[in-house]
């Protein structure tokens, strides 16, 4: 398994993206891994999509989301473990991302796609860039 983070989805969607061939050649090396993701991470990437490329592909990244990752969903019990982190890492990560962090504590995922270097300096994590 592997987590996708926003900035990963972000860059594989838009083609206009900096890290667009980038986040392809990493689509590649993951392509037949279980793809991971939060309801967070949902919002980030179709928020992202939706202000670059209008609501349409919002929409259409949205329906994939959905249909081809499995979502972890926020709760009491998670966001409590994620304010844990966030406070660890004293807001160097953001809520959403101690939200993954967390959830990846939870199922043993060591490894995630993304542009963000902020989750370098979490321990027992591999960011794919």
């Amino acid at each position: 398994m592997i987590f996708l983070d926003s900035s990963f989805l972000t860059a594989y969607f838009n083609e206009s993206d900096q890290w667009h061939k980038k986040s392809l050649a990493v689509a590649k090396l993951i392509m037949y891994r279980k793809k991971v993701i939060s309801n967070l991470i949902i919002s980030e990437t179709v928020t992202n999509i939706g202000s670059l490329l209008k609501g349409k592909a919002g929409n259409i990244v949205y329906n994939h989301l959905i249909k081809n990752y499995h979502v972890f969903y926020d709760n009491k019990k998670r966001s409590t473990g994620a304010m844990k982190i966030y406070l660890k890492y004293d807001g160097v990560l953001s809520l959403a991302d101690s939200l993954s962090v967390q959830i990846m504590k939870e199922q043993n995922i060591t490894e995630i796609a993304s542009f963000d270097s902020d989750f370098d300096k979490v321990n027992g994590i591999l960011r794919l860039h």
